[in-house]
């Protein structure tokens, strides 16, 4: 470890060692990381991702880490949150809109509606990145970022780039080319549509509203825990086993939106886990339903 780190500020990333990961999770969940590397540049992780893969070391890129919940006993290996570059913003050809992978999508929410660029208001309020959102195909109201992504970037473990078209993307419910895989977004391209600016405001004004009102926005969370199972909702499924309230340890059930665990006091990720196993086995045995976890396990 000591030599990734030299050979890391060699290409001027910012190095930390032992970092706890609960300071970089929505969820305030997470033991420590043997490294944790800022890294600035496409260069710099080509380089980073060839170094790390001739070692056969485990790394695991960090977005907003809004999606995640971490393990009490940390990471043992390196973790990787993009910086710099991969923070720009860029229009192209009038409407399309390039966003580098850790560019937060409300920061890309925010850039289109400024242009007139219509199409991202659902994704208003949706926490994560840009390249988390494509990971895993986000959505809300009926939208998937699928239905605006025309292209992205990633480099794979060796630290050669490509470039795949959206019908070339996979995308599925919660899904994409992305997902299982030891690949990292680099950038996205979103083909969006022009509109009236003040429209645009008023749409996601609207949305998170709804948003604040329905979701426990006050409490650390990772958002909805499950994914929706066909023909039905997740937060009536689980309402209608008694669970609102329900608690484990610091960890939740969301009385405001029960698909949503919170961290109500310092929970621990064991709390969460324990929560979660009971909430799929009752929810099982009173209708039969299989929950699937939609967050991220590291």
């Amino acid at each position: 470890m000591d030599s990734i780190e030299l050979f890391a500020k060699k290409l001027c990333c910012v190095v930390l060692k032992n970092e706890p990961l609960m300071l970089h999770t929505s969820f305030k969940i997470g033991g420590a990381a043997d490294l944790f590397l800022f890294v600035p540049s496409v260069f710099a992780l080509k380089r980073i991702l060839q170094e790390l893969s001739r070692r056969d070391l485990n790394f695991f890129v960090i977005g907003c880490g809004t999606n995640l919940l971490v393990s009490d006993e940390g990471y043992r290996g390196v973790v990787i949150k993009l910086t710099g570059d991969f923070k720009k913003v860029k229009l192209i050809d009038g409407n399309r809109l390039e966003c580098g992978s850790s560019v937060p999508l409300a920061s890309a929410c925010r850039e289109a509606q400024s242009m007139g660029l219509s199409g991202l208001e659902f994704a208003w309020g949706i926490p994560g990145s840009c390249g988390g959102a494509v990971y895993m195909n986000a959505g809300a109201y009926g939208k998937e970022i699928s239905q605006v992504v025309q292209s992205s970037v990633h480099v794979d473990a060796t630290g050669k780039e490509f470039m795949v078209n959206a019908e070339n993307l996979n995308f599925s419910y919660r899904k994409s080319f992305y997902t299982k895989k030891n690949l990292v977004i680099t950038s996205v391209v979103f083909k969006l549509e022009k509109g009236d600016p003040k429209e645009i405001k008023q749409k996601m004004l609207e949305i998170i509203l709804r948003r604040k009102k329905k979701q426990p926005l006050e409490f650390p969370s990772a958002g909805s825990v499950f994914k929706r199972p066909p023909g039905y909702y997740t937060g009536t499924l689980i309402q209608e086993c008694g669970l609102k309230g329900k608690r484990i340890g610091g960890a939740c059930v969301s009385e405001k939106h029960s698909g949503f665990i919170i961290n109500v006091e310092k929970a621990s990720c064991n709390d969460v886990l324990l929560l979660i196993d009971h909430i799929k086995k009752t929810v099982y045995k009173h209708s039969g339903v299989n929950l699937e976890c939609e967050i991220r396990m590291l």
